[in-house]
């Protein structure tokens, strides 16, 4: 079987959990990370008889108390279980859904999560995950955490049933901060925000002289949609689709400048392509835009790099599976929208995909919740697993299209799937994530 770099990954980071080589895969991301985004990481941390705060990103979809999607408790494992294995107590912190932060809400209690979280650590937690109290200050909690022993796990309750938390009100970060030894960020998916667990928290604890470091699902984010991407071999190839071309704008002035070509699909294809005179039938725009679509395309042009718009479209006279549809050519007739891209277009994007070196991919092609819409982003999916196989280096963003191909069966197959969607996004704008500021450094000394 072809070695991809998400395997060689995945090797260095069993080589870190399994004690020997405990430094491995960090010194290794470390080596490769501009000196401005190296942090310190948690494999470098003493953590044996100490409790470790983390913030993780377990905000799971749920129905009916059911989580219907693990995959963001599963991310945090490797740091979870690096810590218990070196003989220290966790004590986790997450939101979970939107409650007003007036108090406890059942529809968003953490309870779920602590069940399923138990369940995947097994013997390596045998008394469970505790979940105690109605919030994450609750005196039930702070008595449940002031116990902890080590091997012991705790996961408090949801962060937002506090106003302190949106808010970054001082006091309660304060109170978070006493609840631990060392920071650790692994929750890149709410990088983006200033709430008090991800900034004024770790804040707190540096001026306590606590250690402040990122956890190993924080650091493989920053090395594949940092580093990778400013040293990104060439062909380099941006894949963005969805529906508003207003979320992506900024992403493709700041893309242009750094890739080949920038392929569009999706909704946010039809703003552009009014732009440049084609006719979209009743398909989705945003009018507001369409002039500053014609700026960012000549633009694009002027920097010499290309951008690829759907040549035809599969569309349907409504939007529903079961409405008359056929593939249109060029301009779309009056009455009809595309609601993903078509065959001619599948043929130029994947082939595109395929003799590149370096992938990044945001933004599904169609309405991929809605079979046959699902067929162009599907095809983008496998052309960017043919290239992982030939070596290239492929990141999907979080957000749909992590939940696309999670939903395919394929998420393994690319170089790096991404846990934040909003996060992911801001960085490939070139936004600064604020909270990675109130990290300690990789040279930090630890007593």
């Amino acid at each position: 079987m072809t070695s991809t770099p998400r395997a060689h990954e995945e090797a260095l980071i069993e080589l870190t959990l399994s004690g020997g080589a405990c430094d491995t895969a960090a010194q290794y991301r470390h080596r490769m990370l501009p000196n401005s985004m190296k942090k310190l990481h948690l494999a470098h941390v003493p953590v044996a008889g100490k409790r470790a705060l983390i913030r993780v990103d377990f905000n799971v979809p749920m129905e009916g108390g059911v989580i219907t999607d693990d995959r963001r408790i599963r991310s945090s494992l490797r740091s979870i279980r690096s810590v218990l294995e070196r003989g220290g107590s966790v004590v986790l912190m997450t939101h979970l859904g939107r409650p007003e932060g007036k108090g406890f809400e059942g529809d968003y209690s953490v309870q779920p999560v602590a069940a399923r979280l138990a369940e995947l650590l097994g013997e390596l937690a045998p008394r469970g995950v505790t979940c105690a109290g109605t919030s994450c200050v609750h005196p039930e909690a702070l008595q449940a955490v002031s116990t902890l022993k080590p091997g012991g796990v705790v996961l408090l309750e949801n962060l937002r049933f506090e106003k302190g938390e949106k808010k970054g009100e001082e006091s309660f970060a304060n109170a978070l901060a006493n609840l631990g030894d060392l920071y650790v960020n692994d929750a890149f998916g709410t990088s983006h925000r200033s709430d008090a667990s991800m900034h004024a928290v770790p804040l707190a604890m540096r001026a306590q002289g606590k250690p402040t470091c990122a956890g190993f699902l924080l650091d493989a984010e920053l090395e594949f949609l940092l580093e990778r991407i400013a040293r990104a071999q060439h062909p380099f190839t941006a894949v963005l689709g969805g529906a508003k071309v207003s979320d992506k704008l900024p992403t493709i002035h700041n893309l242009m400048q750094k890739v080949d070509r920038i392929i569009v699909g999706g909704a946010m294809a039809y703003t552009l392509l009014r732009a440049k005179g084609v006719s979209i039938g009743a398909s989705r725009v945003e009018e507001a835009l369409v002039d500053q679509s014609k700026e960012i395309l000549a633009l694009a042009q002027s920097r010499g790099c290309e951008i690829m718009l759907p040549v035809d479209h599969l569309c349907s006279s409504a939007f529903s599976a079961e409405s008359a549809r056929k593939v249109c050519a060029g301009a779309i007739e009056s009455g009809w929208m595309g609601l993903d891209i078509g065959p001619a277009t599948i043929a130029m994007f994947t082939a595109a995909i395929r003799a590149s070196r370096t992938v990044v991919w945001n933004g599904p092609m169609g309405v991929f919740e809605m079979p046959p819409f699902d067929a162009g982003t599907r095809a983008i999916a496998q052309a960017a697993i043919e290239a992982t196989q030939t070596g290239a280096v492929t990141i999907v963003g979080g957000g749909d299209t992590a939940a696309a191909v999670e939903e395919f069966g394929l998420a393994s197959q690319f170089s790096h799937v991404s846990t934040g969607g909003g996060a992911s996004l801001e960085v490939l704008e070139g936004k600064h994530l604020q909270c990675l500021d109130a990290l300690d450094g990789p040279a930090t000394v630890l007593g």
